[in-house]
């Protein structure tokens, strides 16, 4: 069993920045493969991005460049910095430990976090 919690969201200004930090229990969290996800109201759910534990990165191109997922093994979580905030970032952010290689799909995904809602203005 693994619990996660997000913090980090907030109100931030187009242009501007956030760091989102999932924290995770267990001892094994060095072996996890995480990912992030973000559901804006009405829509599906949709991948941003995920990290091996080896620590090589994937991204969604809608926020390639802008996005940057990183671990810290010794805190047992894991980060996103986003920077260059759209209004169409705005959406629930959730962490998720994946359970298999197909990274963008939410089936591949076992625990999930609470969801940390990010708000950017026009």
């Amino acid at each position: 069993q693994v619990q996660l919690v997000e913090s980090g969201g907030g109100l931030v200004q187009a242009g501007g920045s956030l760091r989102l930090s999932c924290a995770a229990s267990g001892r094994t969290f060095s072996s996890y493969d995480m990912g992030w996800f973000r559901q804006a109201p009405g829509k599906e759910r949709e991948f941003v991005a995920a990290i091996r534990w080896s620590g090589i990165t994937y991204y969604a191109d809608s926020v390639k460049g802008r996005f940057t997922i990183s671990r810290d093994n010794a805190k047992n979580t894991v980060y996103l910095q986003m920077n260059s905030l759209k209004p169409e970032d705005t959406a629930v952010y959730y962490c998720a430990t994946a359970g298999g290689s197909n990274w963008p799909s939410v089936t591949n995904y076992d625990y999930w976090g609470q969801g940390t809602q990010v708000t950017v203005s026009s």
